[in-house]
């Protein structure tokens, strides 16, 4: 039996012990990051809605999706590559102020070189070039950068015999180019005229918006015209037309559903079945038309 001296001090050995020993917390759990859809407000983990492909559950209301994810949607893993741009070209041609900043900004923002992003890979099997043109980046206006990479894509289909996908969403030509801007409708045009005269597989998804310049170019000469759910189509914006003839405007004027109804759009088709889509009409044409399953 120990002493009462012993005693004492183990109680204070014991004390000391647990008042250097850290106190355990329990870990708090992290905080989940929740996002509001844009079109009714509803609540949804950001995750959630990432794996909805930014498709609001509650209303279907389509998000914008970055050109990176929608080519990991649309390509079978691991085939893409990506389309580098070999050609040296100005990208501010009239050297407007504050213009180079702003495009290194978004460069650096966005790891993008410019608003479009072009790749080749499989879409369940069948090779296809595809570009995707991404909001993020000044709207998806169009400047020579964005021509150039756009017809740079088109002349790979070309070569190659391969389908061309382009996913369009734009709020026009850039005005910080200029006429130079106005000139990319007519390059890209153009390199559409060879490719479908080669006998090509052009098919475009417009999606929300799709506007401008680009409307008015590459965007409206698909062989095969599909978008998104209640994307913005056309050239001038409602607003602009309201105010220029002085009418009230249809319900859903310039709205995918209305185009389809009015025939330019071939399809609406909503972003999680895409994919199957595009399947479809690469398996009718490559049986009719002769294109390779890689």
């Amino acid at each position: 039996m120990s002493s009462p001296f012993q005693q004492r001090r183990q109680f204070f050995n014991t004390l000391k012990e647990q008042r250097q020993k850290p106190t355990r917390l329990p870990k708090p759990s992290d905080p989940v990051a929740f996002a509001a859809c844009a079109n009714c407000g509803f609540e949804i983990p950001a995750q959630k809605l990432a794996d909805c492909l930014q498709v609001c559950p509650n209303c279907g209301h389509h998000h914008p999706l970055t050109a990176p994810s929608r080519l990991g949607m649309l390509f079978d893993q691991g085939s893409a590559r990506l389309i580098s741009s070999k050609k040296r070209f100005i990208s501010d041609p009239l050297k407007f102020e504050g213009y180079a900043e702003k495009l290194a900004m978004l460069q650096h923002k966005t790891n993008l070189n410019d608003a479009v992003i072009s790749a080749v890979g499989k879409v369940n099997g069948y090779k296809a070039v595809i570009s995707v043109m991404d909001s993020r980046f000044m709207m998806g206006s169009m400047g020579c950068a964005v021509g150039e990479a756009i017809t740079q894509a088109i002349e790979y289909a070309h070569k190659n015999r391969l389908p061309l996908i382009i996913f369009c969403a734009s709020g026009g030509a850039r005005m910080q180019e200029g006429a130079v801007s106005l000139m990319q409708m007519a390059k890209t045009s153009a390199a559409i005229k060879k490719f479908s005269d080669a006998g090509g597989l052009y098919i475009t998804v417009l999606t929300h918006p799709t506007t401008g310049g680009v409307s008015a170019s590459f965007a409206m000469l698909g062989d095969i015209t599909l978008a998104e759910p209640k994307a913005l189509i056309g050239f001038a914006g409602p607003r602009v037309i309201q105010q220029t003839i002085g009418e009230t405007l249809p319900d859903g004027f310039q709205r995918a559903e209305y185009l389809q109804e009015h025939g330019f759009v071939d399809e609406v088709v909503p972003r999680d079945q895409l994919k199957h889509k595009l399947t479809q009409l690469l398996t009718l044409h490559t049986i009719k038309g002769g294109l390779e399953k890689c």
